[in-house]
């Protein structure tokens, strides 16, 4: 989908500052840190920066191009939480309701008590647990977070041969939780689980569903659980640092988004382009609405993006990092408090990124979009992200 670039100067921006985005990001091209970049600004609607830095493989050197397909990972879980959050609009479950309600695997589940005791839950897990990532879940695999249940992940064999989506939620439910439900926010599987939950409820495959609610309905042509062989020339190579410099990362690590999927992941899953998730966050930007196509209600959205959790459970983090000044609403995390963050930006800021250091955010009060599109695991081995934001509010002048 072509991308119309507007004038700057016309949506608040300085043209000199924004172009500083320009220099950086090709710093790190030059460099050799990162193989290629496409970094986009929108305000009010229109896109006010474009741009491609690099190439999409090094083996190729094919440039990267604004249609480049890249694995947004993590960036799949605002959309799967808005998928959830449409079937919520028709009266289908109420955040409270206990997950068991539908997917009864959770009905016995336990929590890890310490050594190789187990408790009970003092609370049913429910959905709006799973939104905001206090169900208990965890992760495993990625590094070491220093919860012991991690390591049970590790070895469920998720992604086994002869595995789904309906296994794989059955294998979670098998495992302790790392905590009781709504004690603690702990970044998880819990929007895989939303995967299947939607499935169940909707009564239809999770990637039908989304093709049919708000894929299809967006025009997102090349968002999916993997890329056709007939776009395999627009996906762009993932890397990993080593000390040799970049080396692609190992597809049993990365993940193989060259065929379709057994086991479809509702918060780490899809694929998509530039084009393609601006349009999501348009969408979310214009309170569920875009170019005549209404998904979400504006209250939806709001509540949506408002924080969630208690102040007991402030401030977030994964392992050592620690997001200060944020909270965490239903699938996104929520700016509260501007100084805390350390960063530039606006109360009610809310984002996310994936493991491949892919970013986006959503600024309501600017009525801005910004989206930086990158294939390097793991994310936050360089401050691009963090350098990218910087570079966005300092153009704003207006």
């Amino acid at each position: 989908m072509q991308i119309q670039v507007n004038d700057p100067e016309q949506f608040g921006f300085s043209t000199r500052r924004l172009e500083r985005i320009n220099g950086v990001m090709q710093r790190y091209i030059d460099q050799e840190k990162l193989a290629g970049i496409v970094s986009l600004v929108a305000r009010r609607g229109s896109v006010v920066h474009l741009e491609k830095f690099g190439v999409q493989d090094f083996a190729s050197g094919k440039p990267v191009e604004f249609d480049t397909i890249f694995r947004f990972y993590s960036m799949s879980k605002p959309i799967t939480s808005a998928a959830l959050m449409m079937l919520y609009e028709e009266g289908r479950f109420q955040l409270d309701d206990p997950v068991s309600r539908f997917l009864p695997e959770f009905k016995e589940t336990k929590v890890w008590a310490g050594e190789d005791e187990l408790a009970d839950l003092n609370r049913p897990i429910t959905i709006r647990h799973l939104l905001t990532h206090t169900a208990g879940l965890s992760y495993g695999g990625f590094e070491e977070t220093g919860v012991p249940v991690d390591k049970l992940y590790d070895e469920a064999g998720f992604f086994d041969e002869g595995v789904d989506t309906a296994e794989m939620v059955r294998r979670i439910a098998a495992l302790p939780l790392a905590y009781q439900p709504g004690q603690v926010w702990h970044y998880s599987m819990a929007t895989d689980v939303i995967g299947y939950l939607i499935q169940v409820i909707a009564g239809m495959p999770f990637d039908a569903f989304l093709q049919e609610r708000i894929l299809g309905p967006l025009g997102m042509v090349d968002t999916d659980f993997y890329v056709p062989a007939e776009k395999l020339d627009r996906l762009a190579e993932v890397y990993s640092p080593s000390s040799d410099g970049l080396e692609p990362t190992d597809t049993a690590i990365a993940g193989d988004f060259t065929k379709p999927q057994s086991v479809l992941l509702g918060g780490s899953g899809l694929v998509s382009t530039a084009s393609d998730y601006m349009r999501f966050c348009q969408l979310m930007l214009n309170g569920g609405a875009l170019d005549g196509v209404r998904l979400l209600g504006r209250k939806t959205v709001e509540l949506m993006t408002a924080n969630h959790l208690p102040d007991g459970l402030l401030p977030i983090g994964m392992g050592p990092d620690v997001m200060r000044g944020y909270g965490f609403g239903l699938g996104f995390r929520v700016l509260m408090d501007v100084a805390q963050s350390g960063m530039l930006g606006s109360v009610g800021v809310y984002r996310w990124g994936g493991w491949a250091s892919t970013i986006f955010f959503i600024d309501p009060q600017e009525e801005l979009i910004a989206m930086l599109l990158l294939q390097l695991i793991p994310s936050g081995h360089y401050p691009i992200a963090e350098q990218f934001e910087v570079l966005v509010y300092q153009a704003l002048v207006r």
